[in-house]
C-alpha cells in the first residue's frame, strides 16, 4: 500500500494503471505438487489482472500433507508381499520412502 493512500484512492490509481482486482470467494484451495499437496483453509483470494495477465494472491491457514503415488504403493505391495492398505501405511509412517517401507514390512514378517 502506498502511504497516504485511503483504499478508495488506492482503487482509483490501480484502474488509471490498468490493474483489476476481484475478490473471489473461496471455501479452500488446493495445489497438487508432485509430492505432496499444499492445502489452504478458509482462504482470502484475490485475483489481480494487469495487462492481460492474471495472477492470484492466496494467504490463509497453510497444511501441507506428503503425497504417495499409486506406483510407490504398487512397488511396496509387489516387494512385501502385502496389500495395499498395509503398503500405504508403512508408506506414510516412512514418510514415501520406499525402500524402508519395504523393509519396515518385511521386518513386521520375521516376527
Amino acid at each position: 500500500m502506498m502511504p497516504g493512500l485511503d483504499p478508495a484512492q488506492m482503487a482509483r490509481v490501480m484502474k488509471n494503471m490498468g490493474i483489476r482486482t476481484v475478490n473471489i470467494e473461496a471455501e479452500k484451495v488446493v495445489i497438487e505438487c508432485k509430492n505432496e499437496n499444499i492445502t489452504i483453509e478458509n482462504p482470502s483470494v484475490t485475483e489481480v489482472e494487469m495487462q492481460g495477465q492474471k495472477t492470484y494472491q492466496i494467504t490463509g491457514k497453510i497444511k501441507k500433507e506428503e503425497r504417495i503415488s499409486k506406483e510407490d504403493i504398487s512397488m511396496v505391495m509387489e516387494q512385501a508381499s502385502v496389500k495395499e492398505e498395509q503398503a500405504k501405511k508403512a508408506l506414510e509412517e516412512c514418510r514415501g520412502d520406499i525402500a524402508e517401507a519395504i523393509m519396515k514390512l518385511k521386518e513386521k514378517e520375521k516376527d
